[in-house]
């Protein structure tokens, strides 16, 4: 939200994005409550049919791309800087980073203090590396005795900060994290160091373990991606 608002601030005309889902969904849901057209590139045959459901519902023009998600964001990152007009709502935007950082500041709030650890799932890596920040800057205002430990977790197929290089052709069932060249990983790495956290992986019959645990014991049905973190744990 924080990402399309300063978009129309700035004069945007229209919306880009790359996604495995989840990204292209919550922008087309902003892009048609701010009355602005969105263009989302997408893997071909490698979306969850109900996250290419929802940004089409919205109104979104949906391209399918041949390649992974790397590709389709850098085919979004040169759409951008070549059309002035057209804001790019990938984590690459600082605005979007900006906007993550406040799912620390509500965890704090309600708790009263950091957690002891913050376990996420990493794709692109922006969210953990927006929280870390969040946490920071709750740090610096005095509202914390100490930040959280933090574990990256991603999937066997796709683990690029787990092995330390990037994975020219990730595969996994949670496609949200579906992905080889992370855009934030420096900042990840940093967020996992600076706490003396880790990036650990996971299977995905271990993913789909978790995602069944958590949907029978607990009553909610959560996409692969978050459900990571769970069979991590």
């Amino acid at each position: 939200v924080l990402a399309v608002s300063k978009a129309l601030e700035e004069g945007a005309k229209a919306l880009i994005c790359a996604s495995t889902g989840n990204t292209s969904a919550s922008a087309a849901a902003y892009g048609a409550a701010a009355g602005i057209p969105c263009f989302v590139l997408l893997p071909a045959g490698k979306v969850a049919v109900g996250k290419l459901a929802q940004a089409l519902i919205y109104g979104a023009r949906v391209i399918a791309v041949r390649g992974n998600f790397d590709r389709a964001l850098e085919m979004a990152r040169e759409a951008s800087r070549e059309k002035g007009s057209l804001a790019i709502v990938n984590s690459v935007n600082p605005y979007r980073l900006f906007g993550q950082r406040s799912a620390s500041w509500e965890i704090c709030d309600e708790l009263g203090d950091a957690p002891d650890w913050l376990v996420l799932p990493v794709g692109n890596a922006g969210n953990i590396s927006a929280y870390c920040a969040g946490f920071e800057f709750y740090s610096e205002l005095g509202l914390l005795k100490s930040l959280p430990r933090f574990i990256g977790v991603q999937a066997d197929g796709a683990a690029p900060l787990v092995r330390g290089a990037e994975v020219d052709d990730p595969q996994t069932v949670a496609t949200a994290i579906r992905i080889g060249r992370p855009v934030s990983a420096r900042t990840a790495r940093r967020a996992v160091e600076m706490t003396d956290g880790r990036f650990m992986s996971v299977s995905d019959d271990e993913i789909m373990d978790a995602q069944r645990e958590l949907a029978s014991s607990d009553g909610l049905f959560a996409e692969p991606a978050s459900c990571a973190p769970l069979a991590a744990l």
